[in-house]
């Protein structure tokens, strides 16, 4: 199977000049302080990557996995940890680092399952941000950039599987 009919979106290097542009802003926030950034695989891991290499704030990293249980019929899902954080977070500065916050839930899910861990703070660093998706209420305190309702690919967000490794980000048109 192959994605046709992809639409350039948003250019590799214009990815990179924002993605150095937030670790600059998160290093001098954190500075010295005890940081934890937890990446949400798989579509998160490349951005996670490219921000966690500019970071001169010296942050442990750790990995969380999520599954969404449910059917499309269904207005609620179940949403669970396939694979939970490591670090103890107690104390810590958490920052959450996904690829895309959409409507809302698997964030806030998150957020809460973290925050009862009692860390000092818990923030979300996302790639894109849908705001004309956004069902919550809860701030997105770093967003890369925003996009409209488009599904895209690229840069670690896939299709079925497919696109991840695409260097620059597609509109899927069909």
């Amino acid at each position: 199977m192959r994605i046709t009919n992809l639409k350039p979106l948003i250019s590799e290097e214009a990815i990179q000049t924002r993605v150095k542009e937030m670790a600059g802003e998160i290093s001098t926030l954190y500075k010295d302080e005890p940081l934890v950034v937890v990446c949400v695989l798989k579509g998160a891991f490349m951005f996670f990557s490219d921000l966690v290499r500019h970071l001169t704030c010296k942050p442990e990293l750790d990995f969380v996995r999520l599954a969404s249980y449910g059917s499309a019929a269904q207005r609620s899902k179940t949403i669970t940890f396939t694979k939970d954080v490591e670090i103890p977070l107690e104390g810590k500065h958490v920052l959450i680092v996904e690829d895309i916050v959409d409507t809302g839930e698997s964030i806030e899910h998150m957020i809460k399952e973290l925050e009862a861990r009692n860390p000092a703070s818990v923030e979300v660093c996302t790639l894109f941000f849908k705001p004309g998706s956004y069902r919550k209420t809860l701030p997105i305190k770093y967003r890369a950039m925003e996009i409209g309702n488009e599904f895209i690919v690229g840069y670690g967000l896939d299709y079925d599987q497919l696109g991840r490794s695409l260097k620059d980000i597609y509109v899927v048109t069909e």
